[in-house]
């Protein structure tokens, strides 16, 4: 089999006093995400996706919250060397698309430099990189502003 597909999830409450950092990109807000890295939820979705579709660990094995090299760390980094695990397993990214679930900040002017960050972690065409986002409509902890979530499927080949 030379095509293969894997989906990624990632979700992080919102807190103060953070920056936010969506698919490798400073957002302006007046909060950010909590997490152990970044809390980058866009790049940790593709990375779980990438890794998923070689049949590897999840970044959480690659690189666990208990660890403190990963404190505060560039998830771009992190996709970076997911790129590399895939490449060292015979396989490399194909295309990539991603949704946020996100009641603000507004995603649409980000979408582009997102679209360009991404491609500069994983050596793919920012037009093999899909990135799009959705408000969850005022249901849940997504919708009520409280969380920002990402969905992404990414498409690897044998090489």
């Amino acid at each position: 089999m030379n095509l293969r597909i894997g989906h990624g999830y990632d979700i992080h409450r919102i807190v103060r006093g953070r920056p936010l950092v969506l698919g490798g990109v400073p957002v302006a807000a007046d909060f950010g995400l909590d997490g152990h890295s970044d809390a980058d939820c866009v790049t940790h979705a593709i990375c779980d996706a990438l890794l998923g579709a070689a049949g590897l660990l999840d970044i959480g094995h690659l690189f666990p919250n208990t660890d403190p090299a990963y404190k505060n760390i560039n998830s771009q980094l992190l996709l970076q060397h997911v790129v590399a695990e895939l490449k060292r397993s015979g396989y490399a990214p194909v295309n990539i698309d991603a949704t946020i679930i996100a009641a603000r900040p507004k995603i649409a002017p980000h979408i582009a430099t997102m679209k360009a960050a991404l491609a500069a972690s994983t050596g793919l065409p920012a037009d093999a990189i899909g990135v799009k986002a959705t408000t969850n409509e005022d249901v849940d902890e997504l919708g009520r502003g409280l969380a920002i979530a990402a969905h992404a499927v990414a498409l690897i080949q044998k090489v």
